[in-house]
């Protein structure tokens, strides 16, 4: 493990870079690694093990065994399960401040983002799953049923799918690598963690934590990442694989379904967002509008959820966007170190060269670019992108549909609430009105997984989350969250 530390505590720092299979930290088959670039300095910050096809194939077959010999009686012992989450838990709390470095150099993330779901909600995260799998009642009595003129008793057990490979983005990797992760745990599965490949540090400490400070069985955690989508690919299709959990773009969703189809494996998918925040008639624009400016440029733009077109009614146009562009021209991005931004840089070239592709074109569509849409002249370096602004935007257009995933707020006037505009997706969204109950009734009406009426950012690990249409399948948290990653099994007996 590398770990070059820099003066005071900031700058590069390179992290873990050897794969978790069987129990074991190792590099990938045949010692092939890969470069981790800081996209705040376009620099080279260290390496990552670049898992071989052989490397996958072992922590499938390690995840099968463990899972199929109940290794350390893990689908039985809930309360062995939860000690060695909450050991997992603790070992994040120890490595918090270098977990920090890691996030900041690996995405650009604000540090200040590390203070909240960057770092302290994973954290927060890991430590309340355990105690809800204890009070978890795997077992229950349904009661006295009949049918086909018999009548008979029933109970439910609630048991784990199997062997659950985990794929994870790269805009909140800890975040996501948790949420994906520790409820299956604690549920009773074995879990391959596949970290993105833009971010695989963030996955390989969480891999490290595991071996050196768990009693995890060896196979039930594993965390393994390549700089090849196609060879992560096999936990898809691999019959030995029970589930697939995934967040990301839609397009990656279909094709994670159309591999996972001929052996049924079960999916649980937060896809691609293209959420709308509908501005009423009766809104306060100067409350209202500058949150929602902002909102999007946090993490700059890089999150599914993030309400990035806003809906304002036509004689409303012109206020509207004065007050989102004084905004938008004063938000605080640029180096992520300092605690004053909460936006660094995209996290590639290659995704400031989409976002910005995406810009061009709505404006030769025929959208009006009221500021930014380009490389922000005061930081030459990193991948940074102006916070823009565009106004009139037709919604049937590219940028008006697809998720851009960039700090790029889109407006576009309406005349009447029933024309606030459709997609294909429909993951989350806002109404904003002068009067709760106008917000609601509005809110009713809009098909989406979750929506704020007159509040935002309605995130909690005891609410659901998750998306309708094409932005995904299942949900996260709640309740139903943690059912995802176990299957019902009815028991009858004589009444």
């Amino acid at each position: 493990m590398t770990t070059t530390e820099a003066d005071g505590g900031t700058g590069v720092l390179a992290g873990q870079d050897r794969l978790l299979i069987d129990g074991e930290l190792a590099g990938a088959a045949g010692g092939a690694t890969f470069d981790v670039i800081n996209p705040a300095t376009e620099e080279v910050a260290g390496v990552a093990a670049d898992g071989a096809p052989a490397d996958f194939d072992r922590a499938i077959a390690a995840a099968r065994r463990a899972f199929d010999a109940n290794a350390g009686n893990w689908r039985d012992d809930v309360e062995f399960r939860a000690h060695c989450v909450t050991q997992l838990r603790d070992g994040l709390v120890r490595a918090q401040e270098r977990l920090r470095r890691i996030l900041v150099t690996e995405i650009g993330a604000p540090i200040a983002m590390t203070y909240g779901i960057q770092l302290a909600f994973p954290i927060e995260e890991a430590g309340y799953w355990p105690g809800y799998a204890r009070n978890f009642a795997f077992l229950r009595d349904a009661g006295t049923h009949s049918g086909l003129g018999r009548a008979f008793r029933q109970k439910l057990q609630y048991i784990p799918v199997g062997v659950v490979a985990a794929i994870t983005p790269w805009n909140a990797p800890l975040y996501l690598n948790i949420a994906e992760s520790v409820p299956a745990l604690l549920a009773g599965n074995a879990v391959i963690l596949k970290p993105a490949q833009l971010t695989p540090w963030a996955g390989l400490e969480l891999g490290r934590i595991a071996a050196e400070e768990t009693d995890l069985p060896p196979g039930i955690f594993q965390v393994v990442v390549s700089n090849d989508n196609d060879v992560a690919a096999i936990l898809t299709s691999d019959p030995r694989v029970d589930m697939v959990t995934f967040t990301g773009s839609t397009a990656v969703g279909r094709k994670i379904l159309a591999a996972a189809a001929p052996t049924v494996k079960k999916t649980v998918m937060e896809l691609g967002g293209k959420s709308t925040h509908i501005v009423l008639d009766d809104a306060d624009l100067a409350a209202v509008l500058p949150p929602a400016a902002g909102g999007v440029c946090t993490m700059s733009g890089q999150g599914c959820t993030l309400a990035t077109r806003v809906l304002l009614p036509r004689g409303k146009m012109a206020e509207g966007l004065a007050i989102m562009r004084a905004t938008m021209e004063r938000f605080p991005y640029g180096d992520p170190w300092d605690m004053k931004n909460y936006s660094g840089p995209a996290i590639s070239a290659a995704q400031r060269a989409k976002v910005l592709g995406l810009v061009e074109d709505a404006v030769a569509a025929g959208a009006t670019l009221i500021t930014g849409g380009g490389k922000p002249a005061h930081l030459p370096t990193g991948y940074y992108i102006e916070p823009t602004l565009l106004s009139d935007v037709d919604p049937r257009s590219t940028i008006g549909q697809e998720e851009t995933f960039g700090p790029v707020v889109t407006v576009t006037p309406y005349d009447t609430e029933e024309e606030a505009v459709d997609t294909i997706y429909g993951l989350a969204g806002q109404v904003s009105s002068g009067d709760d109950d106008h917000a609601l009734a509005v809110a009713l009406k809009i098909r989406t997984g979750t929506i704020g009426a007159n509040v935002g950012g309605t995130f909690s690990l005891t609410s659901p989350l998750g998306g309708v249409r094409q932005s995904g399948l299942g949900r996260r948290y709640g309740d139903g969250g943690f059912e995802e990653y176990l299957e019902v099994k009815a028991i009858g007996s004589p009444a």
